[in-house]
C-alpha cells in the first residue's frame, strides 16, 4: 500500500477540496465526478405550470435527469398555477421550510430580500459567459450589486392580432396610437370580434397592460425620488380613456379574466387582439389543424405581433420577468446553486429556450442574435424585449414598495374601478391613498 504524507493528505482533503468545490459546475464537470453532497440530497424546485408545456416536458424528461446524474442529487420538480407562487414562498418563509428553489415574477423578489440566499456568484458567472444582464433583470433581481434572485427569462408582452381582420377595417398595420386602437377595436367589436384584455386579479396580462397605459399618458405612481404622484390630470385622462374604450372596443367580460382567459378566447376566434406572450401564436403553430380561420386556413398564418400603442407621453412596455430565488431556510443552498448553474449552462439553457420557440426572451444580451429569431419573422419583435421593458415603480426604483403595489394590483384596480362605474377622480384618489400608505407609511 503506497504511503501518503500528511502534506499530501491535507492537500487532497482540505484546501484542495475547497478549491475544487469553488469551481462550481465547471469544476464538477472537469473532474467527471458528482460533488460530495450528502447521500441523496433532494432539491425541491417550484415553478409555474408553463404556458409552453413542452418546456416543462423538457425539464422533467431530459434536463433534470441529466442534472441529477451530473450533480449527484435528486430534484423534486413541482409546478403550480402562477398566481400560487407568491403564497407558497410567503408560507415557506413564515414556517421556515419549503421548496429550495422558487420561481417569482417581476420585482417580487424585493419583497423577500432579507430571507433569500445571495446568488451573486451564479449570476456573475452566467453574466460573464453570456453577455451581461439587461437592466430590467438586474433591477428586479439585485440591489447594491447583490443578486438575491437568479434571472431566468423575460416573457415579452406583445399584441397578438388577426391581421386580416384589422385590414378589413382599414388597418393594414397595427395601430400606433391608443385612439387608433380604440377605433379599430370599435369597428371589429361591431363585427363580433372585440379586443380581449384581462383586468382581473392576475400577475401577468393585467399589469403589463395597465402600467404602460398609465405611463403613455404621462402618469406614474411615484417620481424618481419616490414621492407619490399618481393623482394627476395625466392619470385621470388615462383612466377615463380606458373606461370609454372598454365599452366601445373591448370584451367587457375581461374584468374577470385571468392570464389564460384571453388565450382561450383568441384561439376560439372570439377576439381580434390581445396583449400576451407568444403562447397564442406558438400554440396555433404547434396545432395548425386544430386552430383555423373561417376560410379553413391555419390561424397561425393570420397572426402578427406588435407592441402596445403610444399615448401623449410616448410608447412604453412592461414585460413579465421571471427569476428564481433560494430561500435562506433551505438546507441545500450549495446543491441548489449548482442546479441553477447546470440549467443556465449555455448548451442546456439553449435547449430550454429553443423549446419555448421565443415565448421566453433570455435575460442576457448574448442571445439577441440567436437563429430562432431569424427563422420566424412573426417572433422577431420578442428578440429585444429585454431592452425595451420598464419596471414597476418607473421612474422610481423597483424596490419592495413598488413590488407591494404590484402584488396588490393597485394600478390595474384603479382603472377597473372607473370601468365598473366609480368616478375617475375618486378612483385615482383612492389609489393615491393606498400608495401613500405603502410609500410614505
Amino acid at each position: 500500500m503506497t504511503g501518503v504524507s500528511r502534506r499530501k493528505f491535507l492537500k487532497t482533503t482540505g484546501a484542495g477540496a475547497v478549491a475544487a468545490s469553488s469551481g462550481g459546475l465547471a469544476g464538477i464537470l472537469a473532474t467527471g465526478r458528482a460533488p460530495a453532497y450528502a447521500q441523496q440530497t433532494t432539491v425541491h424546485w417550484l415553478r409555474w405550470n408553463d404556458f409552453v408545456p413542452a418546456c416543462d416536458q423538457l425539464l422533467r424528461q431530459k434536463l433534470l435527469p441529466e442534472a441529477e446524474k451530473a450533480l449527484g442529487i435528486k430534484v423534486r420538480y413541482e409546478t403550480v398555477n402562477g398566481n400560487d407562487l407568491q403564497p407558497r414562498i410567503t408560507s415557506g418563509i413564515q414556517s421556515g421550510a419549503g421548496p429550495d428553489l422558487i420561481m417569482l415574477f417581476n420585482n417580487h423578489p424585493h419583497l423577500y430580500q432579507a430571507s433569500l440566499a445571495d446568488v451573486s456568484d451564479v449570476a456573475g458567472e452566467i453574466a460573464k459567459d453570456q453577455g451581461g444582464w439587461y437592466k430590467l433583470c438586474s433591477a428586479n433581481s439585485s440591489s447594491g450589486g447583490k443578486f438575491f434572485s437568479m434571472p431566468m427569462a423575460i416573457i415579452g408582452a406583445m399584441n397578438a392580432y388577426r391581421k386580416s381582420w384589422f385590414a378589413e377595417v382599414g388597418y393594414n398595420e397595427f395601430p400606433k396610437t391608443w385612439d387608433q386602437y380604440r377605433d379599430a377595436g370599435k369597428k371589429l367589436k361591431a363585427k363580433g370580434y372585440p379586443i380581449g384584455q384581462s383586468f382581473g386579479q392576475s400577475f401577468g396580462d393585467p399589469p403589463t397592460f395597465a402600467y404602460p397605459l398609465l405611463w403613455s399618458f404621462g402618469g406614474a405612481e411615484i417620481d424618481d425620488k419616490g414621492k407619490v404622484v399618481i393623482n394627476s390630470k395625466a392619470t385621470v385622462d388615462a383612466v377615463k380613456w380606458m373606461a370609454a374604450a372598454w365599452v366601445d372596443a373591448f370584451d367587457e367580460g375581461g374584468l374577470a379574466w385571468d392570464d389564460a382567459s384571453n388565450n382561450r378566447a383568441f384561439l376560439a376566434g372570439t377576439i381580434c387582439s390581445s396583449l400576451n406572450g407568444a403562447s397564442i401564436y406558438i400554440e396555433s403553430s404547434r396545432k395548425p389543424e386544430q386552430y383555423k380561420q373561417a376560410n379553413g386556413k391555419p390561424m397561425k398564418d393570420d397572426i402578427l405581433h406588435a407592441p402596445l400603442p403610444g399615448g401623449p407621453a410616448g410608447q412604453f412596455g412592461f414585460h413579465t420577468y421571471t427569476s428564481h430565488v433560494v430561500p435562506s431556510y433551505s438546507k441545500n443552498v450549495s446543491a441548489t446553486k449548482d442546479l441553477l448553474r447546470f440549467i443556465h449552462k449555455k448548451e442546456n439553457y439553449d435547449q430550454w429556450f429553443s423549446t419555448g420557440l421565443g415565448f421566453y426572451t433570455p435575460g442576457t444580451t448574448g442571445w439577441e442574435s440567436h437563429d430562432l429569431w431569424k427563422k420566424d419573422p412573426v417572433m422577431a419583435p420578442f428578440a429585444v424585449a429585454g431592452k425595451l421593458g420598464l419596471t414597476p415603480g418607473h421612474p422610481g426604483e423597483p424596490n419592495a414598495k413598488a413590488a407591494e403595489v404590484l402584488t396588490k394590483y393597485l394600478i390595474g384596480n384603479m382603472f377597473a374601478a372607473h370601468m365598473r362605474g366609480q368616478k375617475a377622480e375618486d378612483a385615482v384618489a383612492a389609489c393615491e391613498a393606498q400608495l401613500k400608505k405603502i410609500y410614505e407609511g
